[in-house]
């Protein structure tokens, strides 16, 4: 049973994640605060995160960042505000995805069920894997220990960066819509979620490039996408 940690300090709605959450069979723990969040992330044990943006103590965006130097599990930020700048925000820390208040119970359990389903297929071991490695001009990734290199320097990726690298090493010269990229990263419908792509492909270019500004690798191709070059 996957295990998962609501951070989020309107009682109502944590009680309404928790109960649909629960109705379909996962294992859930709430805190109202930031900083009981922070407590708990650090016992460890939990296999995907969903963090209110606003929080009394740490916010939402410190406590995703703490989260991510302890695991890659996924994280899903919820807040009411809209603003696009929040979002690219989020998610350049490294979240896995962004809801915007309010949602629908299912749209959120489909979206869990969808980011736990992705994350257990990339983490679950397949045997004929454990050895499996991707390498193009001078980028090495070894998909078993979820490690990467960039001329034998070790580059640390957020799980929805090394996904997406990985995907793109896996299908090279091939050129992806941001709505593809996103239906194949995260295996969903893209619903307005276009930043996500965005601001991913910025963050692995600063991780991956000589220069950012000067793509080698993934390359924009304007008007439809994005290209793996090798």
């Amino acid at each position: 049973m996957s295990k998962i940690l609501v951070v989020e300090d309107e009682a109502a709605i944590a009680e309404l994640e928790r109960d649909y959450l629960e109705l379909n069979g996962y294992e859930v723990v709430i805190a109202d605060n930031g900083n009981d969040g922070l407590k708990l992330v650090k016992e460890g044990g939990f296999d995907l995160f969903i963090l209110d943006l606003m929080l009394p103590g740490m916010d939402g965006f410190d406590l995703c960042r703490a989260i991510r130097s302890e695991c890659d599990a996924p994280v899903l930020m919820v807040s009411a505000k809209k603003d696009e700048i929040d979002k690219i925000h989020g998610l350049g820390l490294g979240a896995d995805d962004y809801i915007t208040k309010p949602f629908s119970p299912s749209e959120l359990v489909a979206r869990v069920k969808a980011h736990l389903a992705r994350y257990e297929r990339l983490t679950g071991g397949n045997v004929r894997e454990t050895s499996s490695v991707l390498e193009v001009r001078g980028i090495r990734v070894d998909k078993s220990s979820r490690k990467v290199w960039v001329n034998d320097e070790e580059r640390i990726l957020t799980g929805k960066e090394f996904d997406m690298l990985v995907f793109f090493m896996e299908n090279p010269n091939v050129v992806f819509t941001k709505d593809e990229l996103f239906r194949k990263i995260w295996s969903m419908d893209s619903v307005g979620d276009i930043a996500t792509v965005t601001v991913h492909i910025q963050k692995l270019r600063e991780k991956i490039e000589l220069d950012s500004s000067k793509p080698q690798y993934i390359e924009t191709i304007w008007g439809v996408g994005y290209r793996f070059t090798v």
